[in-house]
């Protein structure tokens, strides 16, 4: 073991941060982690006696007594949520800490937590509204600059019917799409880098036919080479976060359905009607589950394996795919 107790844990949240980097998590992940981390730390700082400045803060001031009374005011002006978050953050820097041999042991079980809330669904509100949203894209809006309603319609498809994240969207390669027919599938990058595979039934595939065909026609074949991004902008470009999430958000606006999209729902809006609808029509919490690729299920992948027929047969009961199938009129 290591003697370092006069070590600023300042910079110990570097060195974790650093070893949380090589498992390329979000950007959006290590800002989370090291807010939550250096916000209490500074109340940790205030605790003690007497009062220490952020970069004074060592590792024998992490005492469980100063812990609990930091993480107490930091849960004060705080929700549940926000506060379990900032636990599990500093659970993992411990954890990081006893593995590398810099502490003996880790204090976060004495300081309590609140019970995670179950998150709540956020759907599209209205029995028609994702087929009004796709019939409404599909046709060609003259007010556009340059409109391609085979490209917005498969960012669409994908999410309502394969329940894509954002980030899964954007990982999405042309090889991504595969399989013989009757067996298509798209292969995921989840979260956590956790890998899945969702089957495609023949609607959703001709959707995403649909539009490579657009995209070969608008850029030429090389376009749409199998290690080449599966969704990409007016230019031929990747696209990007910002770029996805306007895509979405004028899709909204074009369909007329702005008031019917849960507050800071967005695109996630529609993976949630995926799931929703899923359940509606009769599929079991454990093939949902398993087709949204959730972190307590990501170790099934085998089991998955094994039941994708099962799970064909879930994504099958989605009436979103009515709606796609002659949506281009045989193109």
């Amino acid at each position: 073991m290591q003697d370092k107790s006069d070590t600023s844990v300042e910079r110990l949240v570097e060195d974790f941060l650093t070893a949380r980097a090589t498992r390329k998590p979000s950007p959006h992940t290590l800002a989370a982690y090291r807010r939550d981390l250096l916000t209490v730390l500074a109340l940790v700082g205030e605790e003690s006696t007497p009062p220490l400045p952020l970069a004074e803060v060592h590792l024998v001031d992490l005492s469980p007594r100063v812990l609990r009374a930091a993480f107490a005011r930091f849960a004060a002006p705080r929700a549940a949520a926000s506060v379990h978050r900032a636990w599990s953050s500093w659970n993992a820097f411990f954890t990081f800490l006893v593995a590398e041999q810099v502490v003996a042991g880790n204090p976060m079980p004495a300081v309590g937590r609140p019970r995670a809330p179950l998150p709540q669904p956020k759907p599209l509100r209205g029995e028609d509204t994702p087929e009004q949203l796709l019939a409404s894209v599909a046709r060609e809006d003259g007010r556009q600059r340059d409109p391609w309603p085979e490209r917005d319609v498969a960012v669409l498809a994908l999410a309502l019917c394969a329940g894509l994240r954002l980030s899964e969207l954007l990982a999405l390669r042309v090889s991504s799409v595969g399989g013989r027919a009757g067996e298509r599938r798209v292969e995921v990058s989840g979260k956590g880098g956790r890998p899945r595979v969702v089957p495609v039934e023949p609607e959703l595939d001709e959707v995403v036919v649909a539009y490579l065909d657009s995209r070969v026609r608008r850029f030429g074949g090389r376009s749409v080479r199998p290690d080449s991004p599966l969704l990409v902008d007016r230019r031929g470009e990747p696209l990007r976060r910002g770029g996805l999430q306007y895509l979405v958000d004028s899709c909204y606006r074009r369909a007329g359905i702005g008031d019917r999209v849960p507050a800071g729902a967005r695109l996630h809006a529609l993976r949630h009607t995926f799931a929703t609808r899923l359940a509606e029509d009769g599929a079991s919490a454990a093939e949902i589950m398993r087709l949204l690729g959730h972190a307590s299920l990501a170790s099934s992948q085998t089991y998955i394996e094994v039941t994708a027929g099962q799970q064909r047969a879930a994504v099958r009961s989605n009436r979103t795919h009515r709606v796609l199938s002659g949506l281009w009129g045989g193109v």
